[in-house]
Parts: C-alpha cells; sequence; structure tokens
C-alpha cells in the first residue's frame, strides 16, 4: 500500500503549497496564518513517517521511487528515491519544521504569514534536494531553498541583517555554479542526468580531479569547510531563531549529503588522491575553530563556531576511509567512518537546533546574546537552565548524548587509518568541553548580578514543550542508536565497495 503512493511527493509538495495557502491567508489574520502553517507542518511530518516505518534497512537500492518525464528533450525527468542515505535526513527535516512554527508562536508578530510560508516553502525545497535522483530536479531544489532563507534572514534578522544575507547568498550561489558545469559536463558525457548513472560514469583521473573540485567547492561552503565557512557565524548572528534553528539542523547537511551522493560516488578516485586536503580542512575545522569558538562573546557566534568544528568530524568520517582502505583495507573500517559521520549529521540537526532555541528563549526575555550581560539563570529559570545544560553537555559529546556517539565513531575508525589523524580529531573532545562548558558557567551558573536576570521568569508550557522533545531526541539517539546504523548500513557498505574499485 506504501508503495503505491507518492510519499515523496507528498512531502515535498505539502509544505510548499500549505505554505502558498498561508500566505494568501495574510498578515491581517496572524493567528489563523499560524494555525494553518502548525497543521501542514505537523501534516508534513505525518506524511513522512511511513518512509521510516516502510524502509527496507537490507537494501542499498533506492525506495519509494517516482518518475515522471519533464523535460524530454534534454531527458530531464521528476525522479524521486531515498536511501539509507537521505531518508534519514528527510525525516529530520520534517521534525525540526514543526518545532520552528511552534518556536515562532508568539514570538514573531511581524509578517506571520510570510514568515511562517517562508519555512513550509524551504522545507518542501530542502526534502526534494535530498530525495531527487535527477541532477537538474536537485539544482533546482538546491538553488530555490535559498531564495526562503534569504528573505528570512533579509526580513526578520538582525541589524546587518542584509550584509549577512548577501554574504551568504553569494558565497553558496558562487559554490553551485560550478557544480553546475560539472553536472553538464556529464550530462554531455553520459547522455543522462540520472544521477544514480553519474555513478557508473567511466572518467579519466584528470577530469575527476576537476568534477571533484567543482563538487567541493559547492558542498564546502555549505558544510561550511574552512576556509569558506566565515559566511556562517555572520548568518546565525543576524537569522531570528527560526533562521538559525534550519541553518544549523538542516541547511549544513546538505553540504554532507552532497559529498555522499556526488563526489565520492562520482570521482572515487579523486577522492581517494586528494582526501588529504578534506582531512586537513577537516582537521582545521575541528581544532582551530574550536578555538576561536573559546573567545567568542556572542552566544550565537559560539554555537555557530561550535557548528563549524562539529562539522569537521563529519566530512573527516567520510574521507578518513581512504586513509583506512591504503593501511589495513578494512572495508569495515571505512564503513565506521561514513557511519559515524551520517551519524554525527543527526545529531548535530538535533543538538544545534536546541542550543540555538535555547539562546532564542533568553534573547526573547532580556534581547541581548552578550555572554557578560547574563549569569546566574539557574537561579531564577531552574527548568530552563536544566534544558540547556543537558544540551551543552551534548554539545561537549558526553557519553549518553546523540553528541557521543557520532564522534565516537569517527575517532574510532580514524585509529585504523592514522593514529595522528585521530589524536586531532579528538581535541574536539576537549575543545568542544571548554568552549560549552565555559558558555554554561557564565550564563546558567553563579550569582545574579544584573537586575534583568532576577526578573526573568521560567520558560512557558510552549517552550518546555519544544525542549523536552529535543531532549527526548538527544537522548534517545545517545542511548539507543541502533535504528538509526541499521538504516545506514547498507547503504553504507555499497557506498564503501563502490568507492573502493577504481575507475581508471
Amino acid at each position: 500500500m506504501l508503495s503505491e503512493l507518492p510519499l515523496l511527493s507528498l512531502t515535498i509538495w505539502t509544505p510548499i503549497l500549505g505554505g502558498i495557502a498561508v500566505l494568501f491567508v495574510g498578515d491581517d489574520s496572524p493567528a489563523k496564518a499560524r494555525r494553518l502553517a502548525l497543521v501542514v507542518a505537523v501534516a508534513t511530518f505525518v506524511l513522512s513517517l511511513p518512509l521510516w516505518t516502510g524502509f527496507d534497512v537490507t537494501t542499498a537500492a533506492m525506495q519509494f521511487g517516482e518518475f515522471w518525464p519533464w523535460i524530454s528533450a534534454f531527458k530531464i525527468n521528476y525522479h524521486l528515491g531515498v536511501d539509507g542515505f537521505s531518508m534519514p535526513l528527510v525525516l529530520l527535516t520534517t521534525f525540526i519544521t514543526v518545532l520552528v512554527v511552534i518556536a515562532g508562536w508568539e514570538v514573531v508578530q511581524y509578517r506571520v504569514a510570510q514568515y511562517m510560508a517562508a519555512f513550509l516553502i524551504m522545507e518542501g525545497l530542502m526534502i526534494g534536494v535530498f530525495a531527487a535522483l535527477d541532477a537538474i530536479l536537485f539544482y533546482v531544489f538546491f538553488e530555490a531553498m535559498l531564495i526562503p532563507m534569504f528573505l528570512v534572514i533579509g526580513i526578520w534578522g538582525g541589524p546587518r541583517r542584509v550584509y549577512a544575507t548577501i554574504k551568504f547568498f553569494l558565497y553558496t550561489f558562487f559554490g553551485s555554479v560550478f557544480m553546475l558545469i560539472a553536472l553538464l559536463y556529464m550530462y554531455f558525457k553520459s547522455g543522462s542526468f540520472e544521477i544514480l548513472e553519474f555513478h557508473q560514469l567511466k572518467l579519466g583521473m584528470t577530469e575527476q580531479i576537476l568534477i571533484f573540485l567543482s563538487f567541493m567547492l559547492a558542498f564546502a561552503v555549505k558544510v561550511p569547510m574552512f576556509p569558506v565557512h566565515t559566511w556562517l557565524p555572520d548568518a546565525h548572528v543576524e537569522a531570528p531563531t527560526g533562521g538559525s534553528v534550519v541553518l544549523a539542523a538542516i541547511t549544513l547537511k546538505i553540504g554532507g549529503y552532497g559529498f555522499v551522493r556526488f563526489a565520492l560516488p562520482i570521482t572515487p578516485d579523486a577522492s581517494a588522491s586528494l582526501d588529504w586536503l578534506i582531512i586537513g580542512m577537516s582537521l582545521i575545522a575541528v581544532v582551530y575553530i574550536g578555538l576561536v569558538a573559546l573567545i567568542q562573546q556572542d552566544m550565537k557566534k559560539l554555537i555557530a563556531y561550535s557548528s563549524i568544528a562539529h562539522m569537521g568530524f563529519v566530512t573527516l568520517g567520510f574521507f578518513v576511509m581512504f586513509a583506512i582502505l591504503r593501511s589495513t583495507n578494512s572495508l569495515s573500517g571505512a564503513a565506521l567512518g561514513i557511519q559515524g559521520g551520517m551519524v554525527q549529521m543527526v545529531s548535530h540537526g538535533f543538538i544545534s537546533g536546541a542550543m540555538f532555541l535555547c539562546v532564542g528563549v533568553l534573547y526573547d526575555r532580556v534581547h541581548s546574546r552578550q555572554i557578560q550581560d547574563y549569569g546566574g539563570v539557574a537561579n531564577t529559570m531552574p527548568v530552563f537552565a536544566s534544558f540547556m545544560v543537558l544540551f551543552g553537555f551534548a554539545n561537549a559529546g558526553l557519553p549518553g548524548t546523540s553528541g557521543f556517539i557520532g564522534e565516537f565513531m569517527v575517532v574510532l575508525a580514524s585509529f585504523k587509518g592514522s593514529f595522528w589523524i585521530a589524536f586531532l580529531a579528538a581535541l574536539t573532545l576537549i575543545l568542544g568541553a571548554a568552549y560549552t562548558l565555559w558558555l554554561i558557567k557564565r550564563v546558567v551558573f553563579g550569582e545574579v548580578v544584573h537586575k534583568h536576570v532576577a526578573e526573568l521568569q521560567d520558560i512557558n508550557t510552549r517552550e518546555f514543550t519544544i525542549l523536552l522533545v529535543l531532549a527526548v531526541a538527544v537522548l534517545g539517539l545517545g542511548l539507543w542508536p541502533q535504528p538509526l546504523t541499521d538504516v545506514l548500513q547498507a547503504s553504507v557498505n555499497n557506498l564503501v565497495q563502490h568507492v573502493a574499485v577504481s575507475k581508471l
């Protein structure tokens, strides 16, 4: 029954059409716009659940496939499908969007319908990115999702929002132009825009290197990797809370997803030859960016730099497999690194979203993100403080939380490739604890020295519900990661076996 329904199309187009409907409600009826947005977001999440319950974990083949000719003259098709890499990210998107709509329920009072519509439309476009199996369809969704985020930051952002939006747009658009050139080259070589056919396309070493570098420019900006990371702190600081949550929890994951869907399977020899470049950039993100996070005075900027450091673990896990294959020829060790990177992506979606929501709770009350304006919050907001401490521990990689699982898997895999890679990667456990606990100490604990902190009221039912759901997700994945690793296993093994065979 499930296989007969166009579940992916429903999951993509329900929020897009729902967002358009919210726009038609207009800003004259904000309450109605909020209710409709919540109904659409919840309906989309419910529609996405059969993707999990009906997923066959024993195969790496694309599931829930849909295929219709689109532009037949150029063999461009509306082709959708999900595997172990994309399906969890679709669910992460639908899950986070529900929380973002609820989080903006009372806070957003300006152009409410437009705000809610932007997030719903962006949700559908991001799901399209994860589900597209046609390269042009992927590119259309990839570029279109920039527009709602551009508007969210530019309209509801902070004082420097115009600068942040233009920087965000230019960085991302610049990288994606090179990706389009690579896609067109492979189309003329293969006669198709099918991504899975690109995986089997025979390419020489020079071709692979140029195509790999094109993909790297597009996806490194999205992750973002050092040194093309500078747009992210500005975007986070200026974005409203909902924008920061979606940016960190979902948008950054598109960069990581792009590496496993395009760069690794299409250009395996170039990936193996240039793995040192990605590993080096990843380790710089883990170590250097972790040190940069230590000196931040703005809570949002600290968490933004933390996101860059944690996403460095994702790309490290994906590319350390070549060092493992060279040193031990262990396919299982290589698979562990990729699996760890994917678990880290999902975990980071929960934790970073929760951290930005915590900052949003404080900002809504005090209208400041500066750490020095707080201190002793636990004395006046004990329930909120409990949640913030939990998410802080998860961000630092405390065992029992989701933050530990992915990082542990990547470090364990790195040891199979190189002791020094593993040693440098493991420094994030120290640096992460340093900057996160330093933040918690200055904001949550200590004496109340500011009058506005003494007058703070604890979280309301709406805020408690959002943070509780995320706390359950963080602890659930941390204590029982097997459902996620089972979903990933077949696709990860298939990718490793594919990449281990040279195309030359």
